[in-house]
């Protein structure tokens, strides 16, 4: 009789499209969070800085506007990921803002959690009755409230927390957490998982987040640089503008390969953290996106520009460009190029190791 109602409820779960698996919660829902951080907050802030520079008083309105839904749209951008039906989805706006505002500093992590959550039982009673247009909604709203009133304030001060503890232990150790930083964040951006997320959830700025966009360039730019020759000019933009993340199937036929982009990063880590001493006081996420579409570089112009506006930095000046452009562009290329000819003439790195089979 047991197995008979356990087959069942796993028929059930089959048809609502739940699947409790890590792939879709912790690759795919935060990989989607990413996106809808990146169409809020992110394109948010890059248009309110370019109409505070240039004095665009409704580009600055108009990013104003696009950072204000950040919350919304993660969560509409999880539910999406999680394959929920419409009234799941629309409901996660009133889910994503409740659990971004009560999350505080470390918001996105409680609008990953709640919007999880919300939407998996919003699909359990979706269609499941006859006045689904006010059942769905009102569990779907309702489980995401009582997750935001009780457990996000908590989940929100832990992240920020953290993220607090890491950018506190970065400023005291600057050389070995600048190594840290940079190695562990770089990698998770070439991982099948949202580095972008992570530092957006942790609040990640500071020396720490100019640590950060320093190892996400180097496996970007290293990568895009180093699989010339077998990609192209294709390969060149994509994995430079795009994501390093395409060398993965590369990386699982021979994990060697992420070596050269690796050590970049922990040289590159240090010298932002030590020598240019180069913060991100944009926003968090920007923290994870290194060079694609340059969001990490104009997360760190917007971080310049807000501290001139609030008395902290005087201007921007030739050794702050300098130190972007070394950290993020020239030293990751050449750095990432002599490690692999030099694992190539070891014969560690062979001829189309780094081949992308779709450019």
């Amino acid at each position: 009789m047991g197995n008979k109602s356990n087959s069942k409820f796993k028929e059930f779960l089959l048809k609502k499209n739940i699947i409790f698996s890590a792939k879709r919660y912790f690759i795919d829902a935060m990989s989607a969070m990413a996106n809808g951080l990146f169409a809020s907050l992110l394109v948010g802030t890059i248009l309110s800085t370019l109409g505070t520079q240039f004095n665009i008083q409704i580009l600055a309105d108009i990013g104003n506007f696009a950072k204000g839904v950040a919350g919304p749209a993660m969560a509409a951008s999880i539910a999406y990921a999680l394959s929920s039906p419409p009234l799941v989805l629309f409901s996660m706006l009133a889910v994503g803002a409740m659990a971004n505002s009560l999350g505080g500093a470390g918001g996105p992590l409680a609008v990953f959690f709640a919007a999880i959550l919300a939407s998996e039982i919003g699909k359990l009673v979706s269609k499941e009755t006859k006045i689904d247009i006010l059942v769905t909604p009102l569990v779907t709203i309702g489980i995401g409230a009582l997750f935001s009133f009780t457990l996000a304030p908590a989940i929100g001060t832990a992240a920020s927390s953290f993220g607090k503890l890491i950018m506190w232990a970065t400023e005291l150790h600057p050389f070995f957490m600048g190594i840290l930083v940079s190695v562990i964040v770089g990698m998770v951006l070439t991982l099948p998982i949202s580095s972008a997320a992570i530092c957006a959830a942790l609040g990640l700025t500071g020396l720490a987040g100019g640590a950060a966009v320093a190892g996400c360039s180097a496996q970007m730019i290293g990568f895009a640089i180093m699989s010339y020759k077998e990609n192209k000019a294709s390969g060149l933009v994509s994995q430079g503008l795009g994501t390093s993340m395409l060398q993965m199937g590369n990386i699982v036929k021979n994990p060697l390969i992420w070596i050269p982009p690796t050590l970049a990063a922990a040289i590159t880590g240090p010298i932002s953290t030590c020598i240019f001493k180069m913060q991100m006081n944009g926003e968090a996420i920007a923290s994870g996106m290194g060079t694609c579409g340059f969001v990490g570089q104009i997360g760190v112009y917007s971080g310049w520009v807000k501290d001139i506006a609030s008395g902290a930095k005087a201007s921007v000046t030739t050794f702050d460009i300098v130190g972007l452009i070394l950290i993020c562009f020239i030293l990751p290329a050449v750095l990432s190029t002599v490690f692999c000819l030099i694992m190539k003439k070891m014969g560690l790195i062979k001829e189309n190791d780094l081949k992308l089979q779709d450019i």
